[in-house]
């Protein structure tokens, strides 16, 4: 299939949606369509709509309340105008697929509303999904593989089953790295052989990274208020940055994987992509629960409240340790202003910051290949028991994925190499466990370390490369990270800090993380006009 005819496809199935939900494009005289499209509703409607788009989900809550907006008026504008930006604008490809049912399942909340039943923070508020988040209704769950596209999932996942009691809205599926970027070696940051090529919403050319690219991208252009990714590796911490939104990878286990493709059992974990750090709270607080199915969720602490420590003086006393080369008076500073600044703020909000060396930050050849090993491994590991558990899909073993792959190639012919190793691994789980055990144990040691020596309440990661090193070392601990938004480069990109911590400190991260946000007020919406 040509690029020019799939692009052209997926434009026709996007106005085929906006006819079937009774949202009738706009056309001009000239026949272009209209950006920004919601006819039914009036001026005022529509100006309430409009100041929707990049609010966050305590402020869509408040509108909802208030009955300034219906859920079912925001879901038909937002499926509206993601559709059309989507067909005839910027071409952000971030969701795959909008669910057919959400208008039904926006006016029965609405409906709900009327009556005075309320199920949460979240009643009637949109929530996107990465595409491999299993959901059992009439959308896809096939982690951006043409391969996986046939029966839906037999069962929501854990956690969309918790937000759907919360009255969240699953508003439909975004597009990811195929594979959670396990396909192979050469594959494009946010390009899937089922969504295409996600694109930065802040400038077409710029960077997405990271498998869940789509999540980060639609809650950056205002496609909805809140979204999930999955992170193993920097997936969920890495587009957020890039896409200048919120986003946190949970300790491995705080959230359910069951319902979820997996990567990797000891890695895996889904994570809140947001627009505000209190949104990301919220977010934890619908889907933290114990889960029978996944034995990681009985090791976590007694439940809590996330928002308890979101206060404007949150980084008073906090002592977080900051990368040693950007000790005041260094060149880095002035090489990378941003992070600059971003110090300069947590000292004014009362934060003390120490200079500290994260050990085991500087990775050689041979733990760049242990880290390869194991991730061939893995998919070797966990992939062919959960193909063996979909019916009514193409594939069914590892073998079929990659066979099928060989002989429908899309256009741009990405290879699978990655895929390809894992079939022909023969797996030992003696050396995985060794390679995973080993991994993760110096992982904790280094960052167990680092936080007691220095008496840390969290660190914060080395923004160039991206805290690839911090979020390696975070990522195989097991332990939790936050991204924030801190201002934007010189290249009109987004830029952040990660803040990393201890295992379940993710209230404390958060407090952090907010404290940070309301005092620097750096985040930068798209503009699209």
């Amino acid at each position: 299939m040509s690029r020019t005819f799939k692009k052209t496809a997926m434009a026709l199935t996007r106005l085929a949606l906006l006819y079937a939900l009774g949202l009738t494009p706009l056309v001009s005289q000239a026949g272009s369509v209209e950006k920004t499209i919601f006819p039914a509703a009036g001026a005022v409607k529509n100006t309430v709509l409009a100041g929707m788009v990049y609010a966050s989900a305590g402020e869509v809550a408040l509108a909802l309340a208030e009955g300034r907006v219906t859920s079912q008026e925001l879901v038909s504008y937002l499926i509206s105008r993601a559709a059309n930006l989507d067909s005839f604008g910027p071409a952000i490809e971030a969701v795959i697929e909008f669910n057919p049912e959400a208008l039904s399942i926006a006016r029965t909340l609405d409906d709900e509303r009327k009556a005075g039943n309320i199920r949460g923070p979240l009643h009637g508020i949109p929530v996107l999904l990465k595409d491999n988040i299993h959901t059992a209704d009439q959308m896809q769950t096939a982690a951006g593989s043409l391969a996986m596209v046939g029966a839906a999932a037999a069962d929501d996942a854990f956690i969309v089953h918790k937000l759907r009691e919360q009255g969240a809205i699953v508003l439909g599926k975004t597009n990811m790295g195929e594979w959670a970027n396990f396909r192979g070696d050469q594959l494009p940051d946010g390009w899937s052989g089922r969504g295409g090529q996600t694109r930065n919403p802040h400038a077409p050319g710029g960077e997405v990274c990271g498998s869940s690219s789509g999540s980060a991208a639609a809650v950056a252009a205002g496609y909805a208020p809140l979204a999930l990714g999955t992170d193993t590796f920097g997936s969920v911490i890495c587009p957020a940055a890039k896409n200048g939104i919120v986003g946190m990878k949970p300790s491995v286990g705080l959230l359910s994987r069951t319902g979820i493709i997996p990567a990797s059992r000891e890695l895996d974990s889904a994570g809140p992509m947001t627009r505000t750090v209190r949104d990301a709270a919220l977010l934890l607080n619908a889907m933290t629960a114990l889960d029978p199915r996944d034995p990681a969720t009985a090791q976590v602490p007694a439940s809590k409240d996330y928002t308890q420590k979101l206060k404007a003086d949150a980084l008073q006393g906090k002592v977080i340790g900051y990368p040693s080369r950007f000790k005041p008076g260094s060149e880095d500073l002035n090489e990378h202003p941003q992070f600059a600044q971003a110090l300069g703020t947590l000292r004014r909000a009362g934060a003390q910051l120490v200079p500290v060396d994260l050990k085991g930050t500087d990775w050689s050849d041979n733990d760049w290949s242990r880290v390869s090993r194991l991730f061939d491994m893995t998919i070797k590991r966990v992939l062919p028991a959960y193909l063996a558990s979909r019916s009514g899909l193409k594939v069914s073993t590892l073998e079929d994925l990659v066979d099928y792959n060989e002989k429908h190639p899309v256009a741009e012919n990405y290879n699978q190499d990655l895929l390809k190793r894992a079939n022909g691994l023969v797996f030992d789980e003696a050396e995985y466990l060794k390679l995973s055990d080993g991994l993760g144990d110096e992982a904790r040691s280094n960052v167990d370390k680092l936080l007691a020596d220095n008496g840390l309440d969290a660190a914060l990661g080395d923004p160039h490369p991206f805290a690839i090193l911090e979020l390696g070392s975070a990522s195989f601990a097991g332990y939790p990270g936050i991204t924030v938004p801190s201002g934007m480069d010189a290249d009109g990109l987004p830029t952040s800090v990660y803040f990393y911590g201890a295992r379940w400190s993710e209230a404390e991260l958060l407090a952090i993380a907010y404290g940070y946000e309301q005092a620097s007020n750096a985040r930068q919406d798209p503009d699209f006009e």
